[in-house]
């Protein structure tokens, strides 16, 4: 229920993405992410190993001089650390799956 959840608040005229955490592991975690055409999730920087899946819609993905167009069902590898955002071309449904790394030194 709780994409159908984020779905629900976005149509209240949501300004930016709707973020709910899906499912949380010691070592992992998933993420939603609802957004309405042209919404952003603004600049920022993960410290996880991440992975962008996009489920429904178009979304565009930026870091520095890197631009990547994401379709349905594509899947996109987020560098730790590095300053990035996501804009929505179309209405679109995300999950974000991140995940704790074993240090190894």
């Amino acid at each position: 229920m709780i994409i159908k959840e984020a779905l629900a608040q976005l149509a209240e005229s949501q300004t930016g993405p709707i973020i709910k955490v899906l499912e949380r592991g010691d070592q992992f975690k998933v993420i939603v992410l609802a957004f309405k055409k042209e919404m952003v999730l603004r600049a920022h920087q993960t410290p996880l190993k991440t992975k962008l899946v996009v489920i429904e819609g178009k979304v565009s993905y930026r870091e520095a001089e890197r631009l990547v167009v994401l379709d349905q069902f594509d899947e996109l590898e987020i560098p730790k650390k590095v300053l990035h955002s996501v804009e929505a071309i179309a209405d679109s449904i995300c999950l974000l799956i991140q995940s704790q790394e074993a240090d190894k030194s």
